[in-house]
């Protein structure tokens, strides 16, 4: 079954750029080890998370062969072939895909699409917006590491859900709780903080039906940094994303294996999409 956020969020993006959406092209693509991204035609980028993990065939060149998108004939396509082909089941078409649609979020938000349904608020972050208060639970899911460290140093009751506890650290993984436990543990949070590459793996969707209806919601990270209506649609709250400021600067970085420490501040900002007026899309 194909993603409905990401299906939802392609056809508002046609509907908001019109034909516009037909003349514009990728002018450079770029598959890094952490991230990948885009340029389009009329300079936007965007920048989705790698699913490193996700392609087995990675550790053998020839079979890999198979795992990338037409290496070597992506540049200058239109962004109407990476939309169209982002549901193959291939885990890198559908991380172009999003790079594309988070480049052409930010071509709808230059144009004011935006304006009165909610709000783009640079160098911020959710976690400095949403306080978690004491006596509440919290589910983290994935290692985001930000996140823990703030509801470790408040002494607060949370779980983290991850796939992979090797990337936890010894303190943290006190409170790991696997991945097959979700539909125990996240119904009785009332804080549910999400890592944007659920979207990838086809996740979200189903942690999201999980979660009270009085919970907090919040979903981060590069790949959610898009149109947010069918997020709020789907009940999160708050969305933390990423606002690329120089595209071939940051394309540079993540082409080089660079990650967030090598390109915030300098090539992209945080961002915090905020719904002001529980605009439900």
């Amino acid at each position: 079954m194909k993603n409905k956020i990401l299906m939802k969020t392609i056809d508002n993006l046609y509907k908001s750029l019109g034909k516009d959406i037909e003349n514009l092209t990728v002018e450079r693509v770029v598959l890094g080890l952490f991230f990948s991204g885009v340029k389009l035609s009329n300079g936007k980028g965007g920048i989705s998370y790698t699913p490193i993990k996700a392609i087995p065939e990675a550790v053998c060149c020839p079979s890999s062969a198979k795992a990338m998108p037409n290496s070597g004939k992506m540049a200058g396509k239109k962004v109407t072939y990476f939309l169209e082909n982002m549901f193959s089941k291939n885990p890198l078409k559908k991380t172009l895909g999003i790079a594309v649609m988070n480049a052409l979020s930010l071509t709808c938000w230059d144009m004011g699409k935006h304006e009165g349904l909610y709000s783009i608020e640079i160098d911020k972050d959710p976690i400095n917006e949403v306080e978690i208060v004491e006596g509440s639970h919290t589910v983290v899911v994935g290692a985001l590491l930000p996140y823990i460290k703030m509801l470790i140093k408040n002494n607060r009751k949370f779980s983290i859900l991850e796939l992979d506890p090797s990337t936890l650290k010894p303190r943290e993984l006190e409170f790991y709780v696997p991945p097959d436990r979700a539909s125990e543990v996240i119904p009785t949070a009332d804080f549910v903080i999400i890592t944007g590459t659920t979207l990838i793996n086809d996740t979200l969707e189903g942690l999201l039906d999980l979660v009270k209806p009085s919970a907090k919601v919040i979903v981060v990270g590069p790949t959610v940094s898009m149109l947010p209506e069918a997020f709020y649609k789907m009940g999160v709250t708050h969305i933390g994303g990423v606002i690329v400021t120089k595209v071939d600067e940051l394309l540079d970085v993540i082409s080089e294996g660079g990650s967030g420490y090598h390109f915030f501040g300098k090539y992209a900002e945080k961002m915090i999409i905020k719904n002001n007026s529980n605009y439900k899309g």
